[in-house]
């Protein structure tokens, strides 16, 4: 039992935004309340509020939740940008409705953000409730085809079923924690279909280490090296209230300990490998980034040397900094209207009422997409 109360306080800690309890009857209110305070509307495709409403995942052979926000006066007959929001380790979609959708609504509610589609799948490996389940990071792996559920699954659905701007420049891939990560890993892999990442204190190098072998020490180019040890998962990431927490709480649940392929998928996973892996030049992604320096992650160590790698390729990453932030909700706040700000004119072009420009891509029938340049982006086998 005290290992069981430690793990959750645990989980609970690493939670940058809160999360809604479990229990379905608390849950039920919920949607209507928050629908009541926003100008726009989020649609229900889980199965929390009374009826099962999940979409399929041919990639997970199972139902999976989604959250779908539509814009304030939304028209079907006019065409929106798409934001995809991931969220963090120990969440899952419900996030999105109790902490995430009221700001984006303001701001666009405010004329300060284009009025924009948003989208929030469940990337928890449980598919449910995730204070005591694994995050999938929205990677393949022994736990799950969850890229593709992410790639090929939801983002197929939202093309069949709404009214979607084509250009690649109006799709924004946003994360925090785990999801912020996952939203630089996307975006790079698919830059055919992403135009713009941004990322809340996200794991942008998972091999990080200092030239001792030191996971816990600040960023110094001239003291860098690559972890390659994935055996032994004893490594010591982070404390919460004095509790340690591990690699092997996290790696574990995506790749056994002694699987030979760990290595060679963290490193095609790894966003900061894959700026070179990908060839990403410079005006291909626009790149956003936000941390603080006191992140119990050391994720400033990660971050830093992610810019230091973009910075020689000649990419320019936008950077919000907080000198005294956290990883939690407190800190993801406080860098908000930054984001919003940095997001807002990469969107503008894109608002529902701005002319179309000749799109680098277009969706296709339901199910594929097809490119104009005769490219087909690297979604489907």
């Amino acid at each position: 039992m005290r290992h069981t109360g430690s793990l959750a306080v645990v989980l609970l800690a690493l939670v940058p935004w809160s999360s809604i309890s479990a229990n379905p009857i608390r849950r039920l209110p919920e949607l209507n309340r928050v629908n009541r305070q926003i100008g726009g509307r989020v649609l229900d495709y889980t199965h929390h509020h009374g009826s099962d409403r999940r979409i399929w995942s041919d990639s997970l052979q199972q139902q999976r939740d989604l959250y779908v926000y539509l814009p304030p006066h939304f028209d079907p007959s006019r065409q929106y940008p798409l934001l995809l929001w991931l969220h963090g380790l120990a969440q899952d979609e419900s996030t999105f409705l109790h902490d995430v959708i009221v700001p984006l609504d303001s701001a666009i509610m405010a004329g300060q953000l284009a009025p924009a589609i948003i989208a929030a799948p469940d990337g928890s490996v449980s598919g449910t409730e995730c204070f005591l389940s694994a995050g999938s990071f929205f990677l393949n792996s022994e736990a799950g085809r969850f890229e593709d559920f992410l790639m090929m699954d939801v983002w197929n659905f939202l093309m069949c079923h709404f009214p979607i701007r084509p250009e690649r420049e109006a799709h924004a891939v946003l994360g925090v924690s785990m999801g912020g990560g996952a939203a630089f890993n996307k975006a790079i892999k698919y830059s055919g279909c992403f135009g713009i990442a941004v990322g809340v204190f996200p794991p942008l190098n998972l091999r990080w280490q200092d030239c001792h072998g030191r996971y816990r020490a600040p960023f110094d180019p001239c003291c860098w090296g690559w972890r390659t040890d994935f055996v032994h998962r004893r490594t010591l990431l982070a404390r919460f209230y004095g509790i340690p927490i591990r690699m092997s709480k996290i790696l574990n649940p995506l790749y056994s300990r002694r699987n030979p392929e760990t290595l060679p998928a963290l490193i095609r996973n790894n966003p900061v490998e894959m700026l070179d892996l990908y060839d990403i030049h410079p005006g291909q992604l626009q790149l956003y980034v936000a941390y603080g320096s006191k992140d119990q992650f050391n994720i400033p160590a990660q971050v830093e040397s992610f810019l230091f790698v973009a910075h020689q390729r000649g990419l320019e990453v936008g950077v919000g900094y907080d000198p005294n932030g956290k990883h939690d909700r407190a800190t993801a706040e406080r860098l908000m209207p930054g984001i919003l700000d940095w997001l807002a004119p990469r969107l503008a072009p894109f608002a529902p009422d701005a002319p179309a420009p000749i799109p680098l891509i277009v969706p296709g029938p339901c199910g594929t997409l097809q490119s104009i340049r005769g490219v087909s982006p690297p979604l489907l086998p």
